[in-house]
């Protein structure tokens, strides 16, 4: 479990210095897991004001680099459907030096993009209106904050407006770049074997213990009830229900047999009422794919986004290994947790 969640942060903190679209996670009601059953090691006790890494112009602290830390751990942590705690921190702590590496290349990302975009305030506004609507007190949407990795409201919000930016940013430098239909046709032919595609089902529910409680909310959302809002409020599914009971997309045979068939046979677009060992589910198919070769049609849009991404990342490559920058790892290294 902890070379699984080492490897995980350090992947995570590879993707958000490369592309750093992933958006803060939301906070949701904190729940009670056990702490890790390892025996912690010290916490890091380095100078918070020490300087570990300089990049262009600017200097990062321990502090910036250890809050940085602390909400990539909380994010490979919420993936797992864990709630962020700091004993984990020591979890990490043979990660520090190496995420030292993404946590310079994300604020050098950073500085290219406030230097290029202008951050829309009114944005983050609504985003931290949003992210309160869902608590009925300060307190409980501080806990859900923790729970997510955040030390405060400021902080989601300090985190939101550098996201902000650096999304900005990526898009104006990917905008840039545009391939004709022929050049995208091209690449469809040579690479066919990439659009094969298995057949899937993205799918939303709602679990309920009673097919009472499921005929009274199909009746609501017959009515003309928000879906996703009515998952939020009702739903028994903690792993979906945050996320208005989307379950993403899956296969046939990788639900249970009431649930699959629903997915694959029943109508698309559509509330169906099925029941499972689990209970009794609202299920709404809102899209179903065929096993096959991707039309190029649909797979145009695709090709265009890898190709534009690819040439970003050259780009943004470039523009990066232009800012000086050195690091200090040595000052991040704190004593791993002992077994």
């Amino acid at each position: 479990m902890k070379q699984f969640l080492l490897t995980a942060l350090l992947l995570s903190g590879a993707a958000l210095a490369q592309t750093d679209t992933t958006a803060p996670a939301t906070p949701a009601p904190a729940t009670t897991t056990p702490a890790p059953t390892t025996t912690p090691a010290a916490a890091p006790t380095q100078d918070p004001a020490a300087v570990v890494a300089r990049v262009g112009t600017q200097t990062y602290t321990m502090a910036d680099y250890d809050r940085a830390f602390r909400l990539a751990v909380a994010r490979v942590l919420n993936g797992q459907g864990l709630p962020y705690s700091d004993e984990y921190i020591t979890e990490f702590a043979e990660a520090r030096a190496d995420f030292l590496k993404q946590f310079v290349r994300d604020r050098a990302v950073e500085q290219l993009a406030r230097a290029s975009v202008k951050l829309d305030a009114a944005v983050v506004d609504k985003q931290m209106e949003e992210a309160r609507a869902d608590f009925e007190s300060d307190a409980a949407f501080l806990e859900a904050l923790k729970a997510t990795g955040y030390s405060s409201a400021d902080e989601l919000r300090a985190e939101l407006e550098r996201r902000a930016v650096v999304n900005a940013y990526l898009e104006k430098v990917q905008g840039r770049f545009t391939f004709g239909d022929a050049l995208v046709g091209g690449f469809y032919n040579l690479h066919k074997a990439e659009f094969q595609q298995d057949p899937e089902a993205c799918v939303k529910h709602i679990l309920v213990p009673t097919q009472a409680e499921a005929q009274a909310i199909a009746k609501d959302l017959a009515g003309g009830a928000d879906f996703a809002a009515v998952a939020k409020a009702k739903s028994q599914d903690p792993g979906s229900a945050a996320q208005g009971g989307d379950l993403g997309c899956f296969g046939p045979g990788e639900m249970v047999e009431t649930f699959d068939a629903a997915s694959f046979k029943g109508p698309v677009n559509q509330v169906q009422t099925v029941q499972s060992q689990f209970g009794w589910h609202l299920v709404l198919v809102t899209k179903r794919t065929d096993a096959g070769l991707l039309p190029l049609a649909e797979a145009a849009p695709l090709i265009r986004a890898k190709l534009s991404s690819e040439a970003a990342q050259k780009y943004l490559d470039a523009q990066v290994a232009k800012l000086t920058s050195e690091s200090f790892p040595d000052r991040v290294t704190v004593a791993p947790a002992s077994k």
